[in-house]
């Protein structure tokens, strides 16, 4: 199975729109945001765009309105706010994923996990911690550095890097 991870699309709609093109022409099923979703009613749009089954959302830094995006998944069931983490199994696959890279890290020290995903830096980054994959997947919104986010194959248990100015 095959999960996008996206991180730190700060509102930026078009960035979004492009990356859930190419994700629903993928089939994926999963999608994880690594927070700094930012506004609530942009959590909407990755309601109505994305065409997976689940869409796991941890809160960011610039995550304010906590409220509405509890409101907004009560309109989305697919959208689950996990919070501060959140932790999926999938097919045997221990996941957990949050914003904060010292957070990750304390995590994947932990060796509870197979993968950890987080954001915040705006920088991919992959590391390993032991037994422990630890993966950031950069920036949706472009911020700083290229836009990006992961495509992750539990089978390969392997993470490709997608620069969303290559995609169509």
């Amino acid at each position: 199975m095959k999960i996008a991870i996206i991180s730190d699309s700060h509102d930026n709609l078009p960035n979004i729109q492009k990356a859930m093109k190419y994700i629903n022409k993928q089939k994926i099923p999963v999608m994880i945001h690594c927070g700094d979703v930012c506004a609530p009613i942009i959590l909407g749009e990755f309601g109505k765009l994305f065409k997976g089954k689940e869409i796991h959302v941890v809160k960011g830094n610039v995550d304010g309105d906590i409220e509405g995006f509890k409101n907004m998944v009560k309109k989305f069931p697919q959208i689950i706010y996990h919070g501060n983490a959140g932790k999926i199994e999938i097919e045997g696959l221990k996941i957990t994923f949050c914003h904060f890279p010292t957070l990750a890290k304390k995590m994947a020290a932990s060796q509870k996990y197979d993968f950890v995903f987080y954001g915040h830096t705006h920088l991919p980054w992959q590391e390993k911690i032991g037994k422990t994959n630890l993966i950031n997947p950069g920036t949706l919104a472009g911020f700083f550095t290229k836009a990006t986010f992961a495509i992750f194959d539990t089978k390969t248990q392997e993470a490709d890097l997608i620069l969303l100015e290559k995609i169509n």
